[in-house]
């Protein structure tokens, strides 16, 4: 696993039994995202941004040295890095002390309002961050300007809510996901296929073949990544699925 070391800003790789505490992000992807093959291995990025910038002092000030940001720790030009990472990540998130959601198309601070941009972000329609959102202990959620919205605290979380806005409801009914899901009260395993499957049924991904890799953390599947194959991934997780539960309701979906 590679992570950011936020105070000398190179990329440091560690292995299973060495990894330290790290905080994790969430985030949609943009066209100026730094990217991995902009890091040099003394110097650090040739260049920042603003979401880089502001994940960095959100981690040190809650007290950690590295953070995992998907752009630039991984090595996307490698096919084993990457599929490695897709099967990983969300086991990385599960086991992030934080995770911090960035959401860099909310601009206001209103919550309540359903016509709010916080409502209507991109960040809760995008496959990727379903699991980004089910898998950490603890999620604090920032807009565009890294104001701080709310938290959304796991049961048996270490982190606790400090005074912000508990957004489990909020999110709740944004997601249509069960309460208890969204809080960490019951295993994803409690829920059936079906269920699982219609949380992401109104979620896109830019890949066709992303829509299956990103719900494997969510079904506890690993398997290989085949670019190009298209709609036949999701055929291949179905039939993994298959092998390892024995739900029917999987029946429902074609």
């Amino acid at each position: 696993m590679r992570l950011l070391n936020v105070k000398t800003m190179r990329l440091e790789e560690f292995f299973e039994k060495s990894i330290p505490k790290y905080a994790i992000v969430s985030h949609t992807w943009s066209e100026d995202e730094v990217t991995f093959r902009e890091f040099d291995p003394v110097l650090g990025p040739r260049r920042t941004s603003k979401k880089i910038d502001g994940c960095c002092t959100q981690t040190i000030e809650n007290g950690f040295d590295y953070v995992w940001i998907d752009t630039c720790c991984i090595d996307k030009s490698s096919s084993a890095e990457l599929s490695e990472a897709i099967n990983s990540m969300f086991a990385w998130y599960s086991k992030s002390e934080i995770c911090y959601v960035y959401l860099s198309d909310v601009e206001s601070c209103q919550i309540d309002n359903r016509s709010s941009d916080f409502w209507n972000c991109r960040w809760f329609s995008r496959g990727w961050t379903l699991q980004e959102l089910l898998a950490p202990r603890f999620l604090k959620f920032y807009n565009s300007s890294w104001y701080p919205l709310g938290s959304l605290a796991k049961q048996g979380s270490p982190m606790k809510y400090t005074g912000d806005r508990n957004l489990t409801f909020d999110i709740a009914a944004i997601t249509k996901i069960p309460y208890h899901f969204i809080n960490g009260g019951a295993s994803l395993i409690a829920a059936s296929i079906a269920m699982r499957m219609s949380w992401a049924s109104a979620r896109q991904t830019t890949r066709i073949e992303d829509m299956a890799y990103s719900l494997l953390g969510i079904f506890d599947i690993a398997m290989p990544l085949l670019y190009g194959e298209g709609t036949k991934a999701f055929m291949r997780l179905q039939e993994e699925i298959i092998k390892n539960e024995d739900d029917l309701s999987i029946l429902a979906w074609g």
